[in-house]
């Protein structure tokens, strides 16, 4: 990561830290719900989301306030519920997130799926209750519900798992990670639009760019259970295929995947392009897309 992102950076994630661990600590009363909830919170990770959604606001010249950081951390709760449900055995099975044991591993499945619920529904108290004017927050609002329910990433985890033992086309795999894993970028994205006072026109370019950069992430990830290992990534590796899940590399062969990256993180710079001619500022996008290179390998979801 570049000396300019990691300094913009910084500040901005740990107010985020604190506004989530804040608001846990002081609308949560059950003290083992509480624990469940701020372990999970706590376990860290790059927040590529609230990131992506500062450097879209900031892109535009607009200052990170705290509505914003309200917002990412809205965000971010829910991205932290859906790994909580993600690991538990009706799901993905999995024993490690973020190097660390997963929350139903240390508070058991029952108290795992309730601190989800309680992210989940969270999000929306906070979201409501955020210091943005009303307008900006029904809008968020309505968009963090239709990213992330049974229209977005629910959608995508639903089909994903259904497609589980069956081949399915490089078509039908994009459709499923355009939902499960872009929805939620596409929501910090927009989201970044809509408080620096965008136009339309712009609000539209900037979900092309979404949704080029939620296929690579996903596309990145599937790459990274091939070639790396659970020391580096802080999760189980080659578990995808073991439960027969599609991924990039299982359609494309793992060169074929590296290419798909390559052609979708060009596309993303094609629409950077775009948007710089629409008063979009491009050098910290240009930092933070470093982080999507497979050779950046220290990655936790």
């Amino acid at each position: 990561m570049s000396t300019t992102l990691n300094h913009f950076k910084q500040p901005l994630i740990e107010q985020l830290e604190l506004e989530m661990q804040r608001y846990i600590e002081e609308h949560v009363q059950e003290e083992q719900l509480k624990e469940s909830m701020i372990y999970s919170i706590r376990a860290g990770g790059k927040r590529i989301r609230p990131l992506l959604l500062f450097v879209t606001m900031a892109s535009f010249q607009k200052k990170v306030d705290f509505g914003a950081i309200q917002v990412a951390s809205a965000l971010e709760m829910i991205h932290t519920y859906s790994l909580i449900h993600d690991d538990l055995p009706a799901m993905d099975d999995d024993d490690l997130r973020r190097g660390q044991p997963t929350n139903h591993k240390v508070f058991g499945e029952a108290l795992a799926i309730l601190a989800g619920d309680s992210l989940l529904t969270m999000a929306f108290q906070l979201l409501s209750q955020s210091q943005l004017p009303n307008d900006k927050k029904l809008l968020l609002i309505q968009l963090l519900a239709e990213t992330s329910g049974s229209s977005g990433m629910v959608a995508g985890q639903v089909a994903d798992i259904l497609g589980e033992g069956q081949k399915l086309s490089v078509d039908e795999l994009i459709a499923i990670h355009r939902r499960k894993t872009g929805e939620l970028i596409r929501f910090a994205i927009l989201a970044g639009g809509i408080l620096a006072d965008q136009s339309q026109q712009t609000i539209e370019d900037l979900a092309k760019l979404a949704n080029h950069l939620g296929l690579a992430f996903q596309i990145r990830d599937d790459i990274l259970d091939v070639i790396s290992d659970a020391s580096v990534l802080g999760k189980a590796t080659q578990k995808d295929e073991m439960a027969e899940k599609n991924t990039y590399p299982g359609l494309l062969g793992l060169e074929g995947a590296k290419e798909a990256l390559a052609f979708e993180m060009a596309q993303s710079r094609a629409v950077i392009q775009v948007l710089q001619k629409e008063q979009l500022h491009i050098e910290l996008f240009e930092d933070l897309l470093e982080m999507f290179s497979i050779e950046e390998k220290g990655v936790n979801k």
